[in-house]
């Protein structure tokens, strides 16, 4: 809540403490908080790192986001991976994008 009203700080020491307790959601935030520059400065390291704690625990738009990151940087394999994993925790929008990959011939069945 702190974060939609603006309250960076706040929502910055808040999601820090909850993943110093494992909390997946709290580190897909921070990472979120890192991609964008929001109340901290920009940084792709941290950026990852909390999407790989996120993922690691099982939330799936974590996972996700790490698949189009790497994807982004020409590791397919890697990235049809994560996209796999994230779509057998249920996310509908890694499912679309395997089966557009399927399809169109990007990715085989022993990928």
């Amino acid at each position: 809540k702190r974060e939609n009203e603006g309250d960076y700080s706040a929502a910055f020491e808040y999601w820090t403490k909850a993943a110093k307790l494992g909390d997946a959601e709290s580190h897909n935030q921070l990472s979120l908080m890192y991609l964008k520059g929001n109340g901290v400065e920009k940084d792709e390291g941290k950026e990852i790192y909390h999407l790989e704690k996120a993922a690691i625990a099982g939330h799936h738009l974590a996972r996700y986001n790490l698949a189009m990151h790497e994807g982004g940087n020409g590791r397919y394999e890697r990235a049809v991976k994560h996209l796999i994993i994230s779509a057998n925790l249920g996310h509908d929008m890694s499912i679309e994008m395997l089966k557009e990959s399927y399809t169109d011939g990007d990715v085989s069945k022993e990928d």
